[in-house]
């Protein structure tokens, strides 16, 4: 729990400087969508690249990362479609619809990728399991998550859903991989796609902490209705994963890496696209922030059980 506890606070720690540079005026909230655009357009593809060149190459291994992949699309898109069933009829209403794209969308990659690989130490390849939870979350993000956080059945895009960053990046990495192309690569470049690769999770953190500084702190944690979307997230649903990947014949680490994704906090793409569709831009943003503050509690509740589990 230590270990957890200490990981996930670290990570966190990141959101301060961008929460002090935004309250000195140092950083302004107009200065995200450059930011934004350098992390997903340039990190976060260095970040894939580099999660699939650390790890040792095998067919075993490509055929664990698809499988994966579908395992973890699959639950996504079965539990997400669980609470659409429950809540369809009070689609209306905001909240519900937040709950629902919300509950099976997770910070799997930025947030996620450091604390799995903390947590499950001596396995390069939950990286690249985390790699392609994303890109199965996006497909939702853009299809069903768009529905969800705007009403409007006219927002799907499945063409965003396949051509989008993550999945590019996923493509270009399963081809270096089966190949053995890293092996060609300059060390020089290598070492910069890792450098640029290590830089995803601060940079992420530091523009939730100017997102954090631009929010009201009253409204930030006064609203009940985020804590029921936040427990839902951290806890129902990688439990819920759990449940359905505990009984199946799959590698203990297959498991625990699972349930340890489930866990992460709110994806901040669900503020990206609230923000693009002019949805509930200011719930999207409560969920999301709040859910990585708490995330430091339950984070470590789920190691806890994920050692007892899988060790």
């Amino acid at each position: 729990m230590i270990v957890a506890f200490s990981n996930v606070l670290l990570t966190l720690l990141y959101i301060i400087p961008g929460f002090l540079c935004c309250k000195t005026k140092i950083a302004k909230a107009e200065h995200l969508s450059t930011l934004s655009a350098i992390l997903v357009y340039v990190c976060s593809p260095c970040m894939v690249v580099a999660s699939f060149m650390e790890t040792e190459r095998s067919w075993y291994m490509i055929g664990q990362i698809m499988l994966f992949f579908v395992v973890s699309l699959a639950i996504q898109t079965v539990l997400t479609f669980a609470l659409y069933g429950i809540f369809r009829k009070k689609f209306a209403n905001i909240k519900y619809r937040m709950l629902t794209v919300s509950f099976g969308l997770g910070n799997a990659g930025f947030f996620g990728i450091p604390i799995i690989k903390a947590l499950l130490p001596g396995h390069p390849e939950v990286a690249c399991f985390a790699c392609v939870y994303i890109v199965g979350m996006n497909m939702l993000t853009f299809t069903i998550g768009a529905y969800c956080l705007t009403g409007d059945k006219k927002r799907m895009t499945f063409k965003k859903a396949f051509l989008n960053p993550p999945f590019i990046s996923l493509i270009v990495a399963l081809v270096m991989y089966a190949v053995n192309f890293q092996s060609f690569v300059p060390v020089l470049l290598r070492d910069a796609i890792g450098l640029l690769s290590k830089t995803t999770t601060p940079l992420c953190m530091i523009i939730l902490g100017i997102r954090l500084a631009s929010v009201s702190f009253k409204k930030l944690f006064s609203r009940a209705y985020v804590y029921i979307i936040c427990a839902c997230k951290l806890l129902i649903f990688p439990f819920a994963c759990l449940a359905i990947v505990y009984f199946l014949p799959l590698d203990p680490i297959f498991k625990a890496a699972m349930f340890i994704l489930g866990g992460t906090p709110c994806a901040a793409v669900m503020l990206n696209i609230a923000e693009m569709y002019d949805g509930e831009t200011e719930l999207a943003a409560n969920c999301v922030l709040l859910s990585t503050l708490l995330c430091v509690f339950t984070i470590p509740i789920i190691n806890v059980v994920s050692n007892m589990l899988f060790k």
